[in-house]
This record gives structure tokens, C-alpha cells and sequence, in this order.
């Protein structure tokens, strides 16, 4: 078959048999009416999948044994350190080392929880917006503008999903816990490039990082309320967030039911825009506090455990709070795609507030803030690290693993 199909699809030139050929991942799907075969949710989350590892052709490469190797090494002298910076125990039960077609492939499902909200509504509104005269044109389409909102939608979560598997470095590099529950994961493409340019020896990047994902599984892991809290707050951002109107029938009315091409250049932008209510704000806001709290918390135990060990320790940290609290060009390029954006701005007050629950009740008094979700900060006592640590009674802080 010769060509581009659409979405980006295309045979291309190929080795046969190649175990890690991309290609051999990727339908080749030759009619609309195979696309709009979804029946699954709001999200046709097969065309993400495809959409984003076709987004990765080129720009992938295998895992060698050697970096198996040393991804686990790092994450099991990791776990040592932390030992000694934390009271909440290790939270890694596997250890892997991922490509990033891997990434896509392992943290779908929770993207999918994530997005299918924002999803829903835009499919309605694009149905909504369809006007009477492209109903009669669309023909075969004019029952099936929920599988087409779908697709429009996943071929944009799928272009998200590509540049960012480009990006991040782990399973929790985006704050979430997005990989299987206690699979600590490091990406080491990924990883390397973090490195370059920040004059560290390849180690001791990779245990840099390797700290920073096994604080965020002792997180997830020991703090049995805090996954659900998270996607409960995420989800309800995602709800307030409304869609463009005008792009969606701007967008609409580039399709022409005849050629599947014009879907994707029917998502030349964003479709969304953030609703200026108090309760969006609010929701934007509980997110970004969220976020912060265990940005801030990871940064505060991974310093204590590298600080004295590392020699690049200060240097590492700070190229992760920038590349956190500003995101890289894939997740502002995810945030305009898919309207979700995942950011602890306020990263360094948290690790602050952290610093100080440490220094007036210790390890455990700080560890112990997260028995409950009532102990947590908000973000007025982000404002006042100072004053949250002193407000914070002794009786406040439980032991660990107390009910």
C-alpha cells in the first residue's frame, strides 16, 4: 500500500518481523466507517492509542537490557535512601523500564477516566452545533455525529498523549498516578534527554529521578484516600471547563463526510476555554493546591535523602521544579488540545510549607499531615507556610498507619 492514510497513518517503508516496529502496532484503517465503529464511551480511545504511536514513528527506540539494568539499580538505591527521609514505607512492588510507545500504552486506561467527562459534553455540544442543511449533506454521518465527536476527540487526546510520551521521564513524572499501582517506572529515553545539557553524569540523573518516582509510589501507595482524591479533583476541573463554540462549528464545518483527512484538519486548535465562574476558579484552584502539596511533599524527601549524597542534588532539583511548575512545550501543547492542564504553580511554597511542618514536628509530624485529607493545607496556608506549621498541634499529626 503506498500513500498516507489518514490521521497520520501510512505503510511506510518497514523491515518485516521487526519485534519493535512500530508499524506493526498501528491499523491501517482504510474507511471512515471502520473509525466510526467505537461503541465504547464519549472518547474513541482505540483511534488515541493509534493516533499517538503513529505521532511517535521516528522518534522511538527500544529498551536495551543494559538500561533495564541500571533503571533498576536506581530505583532499589532509591528506595534506600528514602528509608532514611520518610516514615512512609517503599510503595514500588514491580519495577520497569518503558518505551514510550509503553508509556501510552500503560497509562491509557487513567487518562481515559480522566478525559471522558470534558468529552462527553463536547461531543453533545458538537451535535448540538451541526447545522440542518450539513445534516442532509452528511449522508451516512447524520446518525452518527456521537461516534464522530468521539473520534474528533480521541484524535486529539492522541496527539496530546504524543508529545508528552516524549517528555516525561516516569510513571508519576505528571503527578499522577497514571501507570499500574505499585510499578515504579523510569522512561530511559526520556531520561536522557532530560539530562542533556545540565553537565551530570548519566547516574546520577537517573538516580536523581529514580528518588523523585519512588517518593511519588510511597505517595500513592500509603496514602489510601489520595489516588481517588486526585482524579476526583481532576475530574471535577474537567467538568467546569467548557467547550468553544465557535470552534466547534468552525470545526464541523471542515468535515467533509467523503474524506476522513478533513477530521484532522478540522483540529487545527483547542476547542476549549476555561469558564470564568467562582466554582471553576475554585475547581482550578483545589487542583493546583493538590498538585502542589505532593510536588512539593516529593521535592522536600527527595532534597533530604540526595541533598548530602548527590553533588548535583541542587542543580537536579532545581531543573525539575522549573520543568514541573512551568511545563514543557508537550503539556501546554496537551493543555490547548485537550483543555486539562496539570501544573503545580505553586510548587515551591508547598516544598516551603513542608520544609517548615519538618523543622516544628519532624519526619513523622510532616508524614502524619497526610493520615487524613481534613489535615491537608489549602491554599491560603500555601500563602503562610510559617503559620500552617505552628497552627498544626501535636494532636493533629497521628502516627502513621493509624485509623
Amino acid at each position: 500500500m503506498s500513500g498516507n492514510l489518514p490521521f497520520g497513518f501510512g505503510a511506510g517503508d518497514r523491515e518485516p518481523d521487526r519485534p519493535d516496529d512500530l508499524a506493526g502496532k498501528i491499523p491501517l484503517f482504510a474507511e471512515l466507517q471502520k473509525l466510526l465503529s467505537w461503541s465504547g464511551g464519549p472518547v474513541n480511545w482505540d483511534l488515541a492509542r493509534q493516533v499517538a504511536i503513529s505521532g511517535l514513528a521516528g522518534e522511538h527506540h527500544g529498551v536495551t537490557p543494559d538500561d533495564r539494568a541500571a533503571v533498576a539499580e536506581a530505583l532499589k538505591l532509591a528506595d534506600v535512601w528514602l528509608d532514611g527521609a520518610t516514615d512512609l514505607p517503599s510503595g514500588i512492588s514491580t519495577v520497569e523500564s518503558w518505551t514510550r510507545v509503553e508509556w501510552i500504552e500503560k497509562t491509557l486506561s487513567v487518562w481515559s477516566t480522566l478525559c471522558d467527562p470534558l468529552a462527553s459534553r463536547m461531543v453533545a455540544a458538537m451535535s448540538a452545533s451541526l447545522p440542518e442543511e450539513m445534516r442532509a449533506q452528511a449522508g451516512p454521518l447524520a446518525g452518527v455525529m456521537n461516534q464522530v465527536g468521539g473520534l474528533m476527540f480521541g484524535a486529539q487526546v492522541g496527539q496530546g498523549l504524543a508529545g508528552l510520551a516524549q517528555e516525561v521521564v516516569s510513571a508519576t513524572d505528571v503527578g499522577l498516578p497514571l501507570g499500574p499501582s505499585g510499578t515504579a517506572a523510569l522512561l530511559p529515553e526520556n531520561v536522557a534527554a532530560f539530562g542533556e545539557g545540565l553537565e551530570r553524569a548519566p547516574d546520577e540523573v537517573r538516580l536523581y529521578l529514580a528518588l523523585r518516582e519512588a517518593a511519588h509510589q510511597r505517595l500513592f501507595g500509603h496514602v489510601p484516600w489520595l489516588r481517588q482524591r486526585l482524579l476526583d479533583t481532576v475530574e471535577s476541573y474537567a467538568r467546569g471547563i467548557t467547550v468553544d463554540a465557535s470552534a466547534i462549528e468552525r470545526a464541523v464545518g471542515e468535515i467533509d463526510p467523503t474524506n476522513p483527512e478533513s477530521l484532522q484538519n478540522a483540529l487545527s486548535g483547542g476547542l476549549f476555554e476555561p469558564q470564568e465562574t467562582p466554582e471553576q476558579q475554585a475547581a482550578l484552584r483545589r487542583l493546583e493546591t493538590l498538585l502542589a502539596l505532593i510536588e512539593g511533599w516529593v521535592d522536600a524527601v527527595v532534597n533530604a535523602a540526595a541533598g548530602d549524597r548527590m553533588p548535583g542534588a541542587a542543580a537536579l532539583r532545581e531543573a525539575s521544579r522549573r520543568r514541573r511548575a512551568t511545563g514543557g512545550p508537550a503539556e501546554q501543547t496537551f493543555s490547548t488540545l485537550v483543555g486539562l492542564e496539570l501544573r503545580p504553580r505553586r510548587l515551591r511554597e508547598a516544598a516551603a510549607l513542608w520544609w517548615a511542618v519538618t523543622e516544628k514536628h519532624g519526619v513523622s509530624g510532616r508524614d502524619g499531615v497526610w493520615v487524613h485529607p481534613d489535615l491537608l493545607p489549602d491554599a491560603d496556608d500555601l500563602d503562610d507556610p510559617l503559620g500552617f506549621a505552628d497552627k498544626v498541634g501535636a494532636d493533629d499529626l497521628p502516627e502513621l498507619g493509624e485509623s
